[in-house]
C-alpha cells in the first residue's frame, strides 16, 4: 500500500495528525493496535489532563473542535438534566482532574465521526489491531514499514512521509532512528532535577485503568486475584504504607496522606477542576469520574461511573522499552494483576463510614470501555521512546523555579504551546514522584526533527524532550498539538518538495509554515500568564 502519509499509531497525536495533511490535500494510512482511535483519551481510557485556561486559549482550534464534539455528543443524545443543560462547559462525569470527564466510547465515536469524510472519500484508511515488526531503511530515508495483524499477517505499507504515533516509539528502533530513554545525565542535560549518570532504564509507571459503578445491596466481587498476596503485602519504601490502600504520598510534597474512598457521593455544589488550585485526587471517587447521576436526568443511571486511574494502581515494577517480548508481556500481565487487586481490596477490604469494610456492590462497566472485562483496552504510557532532537526541551526551559516570572522560553521556532506542571509518576528505579511547578511553555519545531533521518516524524510523546520535560509535554492537549504539527509539516514539504530540515532551516520557508498553521487555528504563543 502507498500514500503520501503513513501513520503508525492511533493515538491523539496520530489521529491530529492524519487530520491535518488529510485536510492539505494529502492521501493518509493510518494504523493502531487496538480497533479504536485516540490513544490514552479512548483505549487507554485517561479523561484529558489539561490546563486551567483550556477552556478560553492555549489549545488548537481543531482540539477544542475535539472537546466541543464530545459535549455536543452528550447534547444531542443523552437525556441531560437542568443542571447538565445549564452547564456552560460540560462536564458529563464531574471529575475533579478536569472540566471535561467523559466515557471513553464516547471520544472514540466522535473521533471515527472527524475523520468518517475523508474515510468516505477514500482518501483515508484506518488497519486497526496492526502494529509495526519491520522497517525498510536507504541511508536517511525510511522507505516501508511492516505492519502484523493479530493473525500474523503481514503488510508493507509505503510514504514519502512516515509519522510515528505509537504509544512507545516504536518505530525508533525499527527504522535505527536515534533516540534516548529514561533519564539523561545532569552533565548531559545541565538539568537541576537530573543524576548525575544516566538511567537509561528508569522511566515512569505505566497503569492499567478500569472503569467501575456501584450497585448497592449486589455482589459483584471478582475472585481473588493471583498476585493479591504480593500486591497487598507490597510496601514501597518512599510510599508510606502498602500500595494497595487508600494512602499515597502527594506528589507535590512526597508525605503520605489517605484518600477517601465513597462509592456515589461527592459534593452538592458545583465541581472545581482546576489543578493549578489542587491535584483534586483528595476524594477518589470523584476524581476521575466520567458519568456523575445529576447531570443526567432522574432515573438514567442507577450509578455514577469512575475510572479508575489513581497513584496505587501505578506499574514500577519494570519497563516496557528495552526488554524482551516475554518481560514484557510479564509487566503487562503484573500491571493488570496489581489493578485487579486494588478491585479486589476495594470489594473487601477497604474501610466505609460506617465502620464496615469492603463495597461488594462495585462493578467493572466492560460496556464504558469498549471491552468485556472493564479493563481498558490498552496500558496508560506515560513514558516514550524519544528522538535525538534538533533541539531537546530541558527543565530549565520552563521550570517555574528557574524561569519564574520570566515565563518559558520563547523559542523561534515555536509551533504550539501547552501547560502543565512537570509530573513524573513513581519510576522503574523504584524513586518516588519529581512534581515540579513549570511555566507555560512553547513548542519549538526543533523538538519534532530528528538530527538525521529526513522523512520519519515524531507525534506522540516520542518528541525531543527529556525523560523530565516529557513529565509535561505528555499531556492530551500538546500530543494533539504536536501530531498536528506533524501531519501539517509532512503536508507542507510535499506540496513545496523541502525536508522538514529545510522549513526550519529557511526563515522565509518557516514564516510561511508557521502562518499556515496559525490559519489552521494553531497558536504558537501565550499571553502573560503565570505557571503553578
Amino acid at each position: 500500500m502507498s500514500v503520501d502519509v503513513l501513520v503508525v499509531g492511533g493515538g491523539l497525536g496520530g489521529v491530529a495528525a492524519a487530520l491535518a495533511a488529510l485536510r492539505r490535500g494529502r492521501t493518509v494510512l493510518v494504523t493502531e493496535e487496538t480497533d479504536w482511535l485516540g490513544g490514552q483519551l479512548t483505549a487507554q481510557a485517561v479523561p484529558p489532563d489539561e490546563h486551567p485556561w483550556i477552556e478560553q486559549f492555549g489549545c488548537t482550534a481543531s482540539y477544542r473542535a475535539l472537546r466541543e464534539a464530545i459535549r455536543e455528543h452528550y447534547r444531542r443524545w443523552y437525556p441531560l438534566s437542568e443542571r447538565g443543560r445549564a452547564a456552560p462547559h460540560l462536564n458529563p462525569g464531574e471529575g475533579t482532574v478536569s472540566p471535561l470527564c467523559h466515557e471513553p466510547r464516547v471520544a472514540a465515536a466522535v473521533i471515527e465521526a472527524m475523520l468518517a469524510p475523508w474515510t468516505a472519500a477514500g482518501r483515508l484508511r484506518v488497519l486497526f489491531r496492526h502494529r509495526p515488526v519491520a522497517a525498510d531503511v536507504a541511508g536517511d530515508r525510511v522507505r516501508a514499514v511492516v505492519v502484523e495483524d493479530a493473525d500474523g499477517n503481514r503488510i508493507e505499507l509505503a510514504a514519502p512521509y512516515v509519522i510515528d504515533a505509537t504509544e512507545l516509539g516504536d518505530l525508533l528502533p525499527l527504522t535505527g532512528t536515534e533516540h534516548v530513554t529514561g533519564f539523561e545525565s545532569r552533565e548531559r542535560t545541565g538539568e537541576p532535577h537530573a543524576p548525575a549518570e544516566a538511567q537509561p532504564d528508569n522511566m515512569q509507571a505505566f497503569s492499567w485503568c478500569f472503569a467501575l459503578d456501584h450497585r448497592a445491596g449486589e455482589d459483584h466481587t471478582i475472585d481473588k486475584p493471583a498476585e493479591y498476596h504480593f500486591w497487598r503485602s507490597f510496601s514501597p519504601e518512599f510510599w508510606g504504607g502498602p500500595l494497595v490502600s487508600l494512602t499515597a504520598p502527594d506528589p507535590r510534597t512526597l508525605q503520605p496522606y489517605a484518600r477517601s474512598f465513597v462509592p456515589n457521593a461527592g459534593p452538592d455544589g458545583d465541581i472545581v477542576a482546576d489543578q493549578s488550585r489542587s491535584a483534586g485526587d483528595s476524594e477518589l471517587w470523584v476524581f476521575r469520574r466520567i458519568v456523575s447521576r445529576r447531570m443526567f436526568t432522574d432515573g438514567l443511571a442507577g450509578s455514577d461511573v469512575t475510572l479508575v486511574n489513581w497513584p496505587m494502581i501505578d506499574y514500577f515494577l519494570g519497563p516496557l522499552i528495552g526488554v524482551s517480548e516475554e518481560e514484557k508481556a510479564k509487566h503487562l500481565a503484573s500491571s493488570r494483576q496489581l489493578s485487579l487487586s486494588m478491585l479486589f481490596w476495594l470489594q473487601t477490604e477497604a474501610p466505609r463510614p460506617d465502620g464496615g469494610t469492603g463495597w461488594p456492590g462495585l462493578r467493572l462497566r466492560g460496556d464504558v470501555m469498549g471491552t468485556g472485562d472493564g479493563f481498558a483496552k490498552a496500558p496508560y504510557i506515560r513514558e516514550s521512546r524519544r528522538i535525538e532532537a534538533e533541539y531537546t526541551v530541558v527543565e530549565q526551559d520552563l521550570s517555574l523555579e528557574v524561569r519564574g516570572e520570566r515565563g518559558s522560553v520563547v523559542y523561534p521556532d515555536s509551533v504550539g504551546v501547552g501547560a502543565y506542571r512537570i509530573d513524573l509518576h513513581p519510576s522503574t528505579g523504584l524513586e518516588t514522584y519529581i512534581d515540579i511547578g513549570a511555566t507555560p511553555y512553547h513548542l519549538p519545531l526543533g523538538a519534532l526533527l530528528p538530527v538525521r533521518v529526513d522523512n520519519l516524524l515524531p507525534a506522540a510523546k516520542n518528541i525531543g524532550t527529556t525523560h523530565i520535560t516529557n513529565g509535561c509535554y505528555r499531556m492530551h492537549p500538546t500530543e494533539w498539538n504536536v501530531g498536528e504539527v506533524a501531519g501539517s509539516l509532512a503536508a507542507y514539504c510535499l506540496e513545496h518538495r523541502l525536508s522538514p530540515r529545510q522549513v526550519r532551516a529557511d526563515p522565509r520557508r518557516f514564516q510561511d509554515f508557521r502562518a499556515s498553521l496559525v490559519r489552521a487555528g494553531v497558536e504558537v504563543g501565550w499571553p502573560r500568564i503565570g505557571g503553578y
